[in-house]
């Protein structure tokens, strides 16, 4: 766990959420082209969205990879369900419509 301070002193922020995509590559050719799709131009417009605080790409292995958002809130969360991520998939899609798996997971920090 780690704790976190707002700008006022001494006052203790809730726990963050973590919003993971992972992708799982069947076609391996795949991994430049999305490296430099997440890199480029996917994770910084979820961020445009203001509905996470921050995000980053990791590789686990050369087919495995996973996107891991900050979100403040579950309200914030469901703003982008809601408004943002219909839209995002469906270009993720347009450039990766096969070859690969996604699923999604949202992860409480334990408090």
């Amino acid at each position: 766990m780690v704790a976190r301070r707002g700008r006022a002193a001494g006052h203790m922020m809730p726990p963050m959420l973590s919003y993971e995509v992972t992708i799982h590559l069947d076609d391996p050719s795949l991994a430049p082209a999305l490296e430099g799709y997440m890199r480029d131009r996917h994770i910084a417009e979820v961020l445009a969205t203001g509905c996470f605080a921050d995000g980053r790409l990791e590789r686990s292995a050369p087919d495995d990879y996973r996107t891991r958002y900050t979100v403040a809130s579950q309200e914030d969360l469901d703003r982008y369900v809601a408004e943002h991520a219909p839209r995002l998939r469906a270009d993720f899609l347009q450039h990766f419509p096969s070859g690969l798996r996604v699923a999604r997971a949202v992860w409480n920090e334990v408090d």
